[in-house]
């Protein structure tokens, strides 16, 4: 079967075709891999971002441009383990792969209180709140990249993201037990945090 027919049927929510396409990729992912060092990583980490880069171009693929799939999804692996190997490198702050969502639960999955709810009653006009609020968030963004795993930031930004443990699974090639794991770990982190 042509890659453009899995692709129309991935977005027409066959999860077979996306399990498909990922698997028949997932060695262009792996040599790609081989090229490429994480600063405190390892391969899989690396393999990881590939899968990501794999996942966004069937994503995104459009066939009218003229260009195989496979020519498209060589490219996005390779821009999304070079961005995963620059951002690695680099000590900038980076806030955008560590957000955590106002409206998830605050405290445990089963929780009803979400963070929204911690704050709607706060007053944002005042701009010592503000600054105060500013300082909170960068102090829990600084505490998630520095305590956070690459494999744990890559699930929270999937699961920040909307993917179910079933996408997040595909996705980086681990199992949903590992990634139910991941974010209960993640939880934690930030419960201790927020504790101080």
């Amino acid at each position: 079967m042509e890659d453009e027919k899995i692709i129309s049927a991935v977005r027409n929510g066959d999860l077979s075709a996306l399990d498909f396409i990922l698997g028949k990729y997932k060695p262009l992912v792996k040599s790609k891999s081989r090229a490429y060092f994480l600063v405190g990583a390892d391969n899989e980490d690396i393999i990881q971002e590939g899968m990501i880069g794999l996942y966004k171009a069937v994503r995104d693929f459009n066939p009218d441009r003229h260009a195989s799939f496979k020519a498209f999804a060589d490219l996005c692996v390779n821009r999304q383990i070079i961005t995963a190997v620059k951002a690695a490198t680099r000590q900038k702050h980076q806030p955008l792969n560590n957000y955590i969502s106002l409206n998830k639960p605050a405290f445990d999955e089963d929780s009803q209180e979400t963070f929204m709810d911690n704050i709607k009653d706060a007053d944002f006009t005042n701009p010592e709140t503000m600054y105060i609020g500013r300082e909170a968030r960068a102090g829990i963004e600084q505490h998630l990249e520095k305590n956070l795993s690459n494999f744990e930031s890559s699930v929270l930004c999937l699961y920040l993201d909307n993917k179910t443990y079933a996408e997040i699974s595909k996705i980086t090639g681990k199992s949903e037990k590992s990634i139910d794991n991941a974010l209960q770990r993640i939880k934690k982190k930030l419960e201790k945090y927020l504790e101080k």
